[in-house]
């Protein structure tokens, strides 16, 4: 018998967390548990190659390369906001915000 895989959950947390990736890389949040889904199928399907079909390995790759990508993207915008984080004042940000308030209004 032939077990099947849905990779719909991985993909639509991915491509959440691809949204989420523009506030301050929260997006990880969604992006792990998705690479663990996708990547704890794939260690599953390489135990026991037998259960698992062509179509169904190429579906888990695919889903975990997806994945892995949006956790690679939201950890690297995570670093770079702690980094502008710790070495810039905190009254910058406070001028920038306001400065993009006056220009929307």
């Amino acid at each position: 018998m032939e077990k099947q895989f849905n990779p719909t959950v991985i993909y639509v947390l991915s491509i959440i967390s691809f949204l989420c990736c523009c506030f301050a890389g929260l997006g990880i949040i969604l992006a792990a548990p998705a690479f663990i889904m996708a990547n704890n199928k794939m260690k599953d399907a390489q135990a026991n190659p037998n259960d698992y079909d062509s179509a169904t390995l190429k579906a888990i790759k695919t889903a975990r390369t997806v994945a892995m990508i949006a956790l690679i993207i939201n950890s690297v915008y995570l670093l770079l906001t702690g980094y502008r984080l710790a070495t810039t004042d905190w009254s910058v940000f406070m001028d920038q915000y306001q400065e993009a308030l006056e220009k929307y209004q």
